[in-house]
């Protein structure tokens, strides 16, 4: 009955709907990703889905594609001054997620044993990179049951990441709006919104077509995957440069994906994505290894927590907006935009308030989740899984 593509696409719209109304009604308190996953899983899990037809359906594959052109626009998104001025961000981001990973070492180890503490610490705080990394030499060590702990890790840990860290932005964008810092940014906001209009860019402004600037988002995604293959530095990373610096010497527009009317249904397909690469976590699964993971990425969120407090005081930030950023590193991209999205839209009082709110938060929540997920994360992953 669901095998018709249809079907599929219009069920899975229905899941996402559920989560953004949530996420209106509870004014972001509940992030609509994390009810996405909840919802996908709960429906996998009692049979609702033929095996294997949510990975193979039209949006799915849509969203597949989408990735790295969608990360190319994240860059256009942020100045170049911007970056610069975030290496806080950076810093903040690793101490949780180094102090995270030695904790998971020293606190795991008695109880499980190094083994699977180190087949839990480097998924805590990455994405599906360092997961691929620790399975793949769990395998070649023979170690293959321990490769179900990494992989409900990487299921569910976002699970309790986006909640925490939706709500202490909220809460950081609240208090700001409470001192009337949001203010004094509107009139800024405006002109530049001004300036960026009259930025002459590469192409005349008869031409910022959806068909031409989306062959330029798929250029760059391209390319950004060609020197990921052939660097061994993630595409992703590469996408993000390709996106800061094509939009810095005009090659194209900021917010390019939205100039084409093409970032909604992009993000939709790539919130997919994200939903069909947890088909695997089975019921069973999450059973026969749930109080090992559920100790790891409590003991993981600890630690980030700890990581992002201290940095955030070494830093002199907020650690309304500080732990946030660490934070990142159990969720990364998209769930870090999707959040601050939802943030500045509970939080904003009108158009021009909302986009200074998501101003403030993007550029370190982006930031952070970049340094976690796509680049600490595999260096820890790479470094821990060499002493088994």
């Amino acid at each position: 009955m669901f095998s018709q593509p249809i079907y599929i696409a219009t069920i899975l719209l229905v899941i996402l709907a559920i989560g953004e109304l949530v996420s209106i009604w509870s004014k972001a308190r509940i992030p609509s990703l994390l009810v996405v996953l909840i919802g996908y899983l709960l429906l996998n899990w009692a049979g609702f889905f033929p095996q294997g037809v949510v990975s193979s359906s039209a949006l799915s594959a849509f969203g597949a594609l989408m990735v790295a052109p969608l990360i190319v626009h994240m860059g256009t998104l942020i100045p170049l001054k911007l970056i610069r001025s975030q290496y806080k961000a950076i810093l903040i981001s690793l101490f949780g997620s180094l102090i995270a990973t030695g904790l998971i070492l020293l606190i795991v180890t008695p109880f499980y044993g190094y083994p699977t503490a180190v087949a839990g610490s480097s998924p805590v705080v990455g994405g599906i990179i360092s997961y691929l990394i620790t399975a793949t030499k769990l395998q070649e060590m023979n170690l293959a049951h321990l490769i179900t702990i990494p992989a409900v890790i990487l299921g569910i840990h976002s699970l309790v990441g986006m909640p925490l860290a939706t709500n202490l932005l909220r809460r950081y964008a609240l208090k700001l709006q409470k001192q009337g810092a949001f203010e004094n940014k509107t009139p800024t906001s405006s002109n530049v919104n001004i300036k960026e209009a009259n930025v002459k860019t590469f192409l005349p402004q008869r031409f910022h077509t959806a068909p031409i600037l989306l062959l330029f988002l798929f250029i760059m995604g391209s390319l950004s995957i060609y020197l990921g293959n052939v660097t061994g530095l993630s595409y992703s990373i590469w996408a993000l440069l390709l996106g800061v610096i094509g939009h810095l010497v005009g090659l194209f527009p900021s917010r390019i994906l939205d100039k084409a009317s093409t970032s909604g249904i992009a993000m939709i397909g790539l919130i997919i994505v994200v939903m069909t690469s947890m088909e695997s976590i089975t019921l069973d699964a999450v059973v026969s290894s749930i109080i090992p993971v559920l100790f790891i990425i409590a003991v993981g969120v600890v630690g980030v927590m700890i990581g992002g407090f201290l940095g955030s005081k070494l830093f002199k930030w907020d650690p309304l907006k500080g732990l946030p950023v660490a934070l990142t590193a159990l969720f990364g991209f998209p769930g870090d935009y999707i959040i601050c999205e939802e943030v500045s839209r509970s939080v904003g009082r009108d158009e021009n308030e909302r986009q200074a709110i998501l101003d403030e938060i993007l550029t370190p929540m982006l930031v952070g989740g970049f340094t976690t997920v796509t680049t600490a994360s595999v260096l820890i992953a790479s470094v821990l899984i060499k002493t088994l």
